[in-house]
């Protein structure tokens, strides 16, 4: 693994504190209402995918 330019690091850093920011506002959960729980759960397929993209490797031409 390559050290991250302070561009990347900075990238990881905004999607793991969204990640964190939305776990923390969710509250309680009514675990009876599926369109809720699928709306979280899309939520959190979308924030797991950018932390997932911050800390991929670049490619050899250096785009992500």
């Amino acid at each position: 693994m390559t050290h991250p330019t302070p561009i990347r690091a900075a990238e990881q850093v905004v999607a793991i504190e969204a990640a964190r920011a939305y776990v923390a506002d969710i509250g309680v959960i009514d675990l009876t209402n599926a369109g809720t729980l699928a709306g979280h759960l899309m939520a959190a397929e979308t924030l797991l995918m950018q932390i997932a993209a911050a800390f991929e490797e670049p490619t050899e031409r250096g785009d992500r």
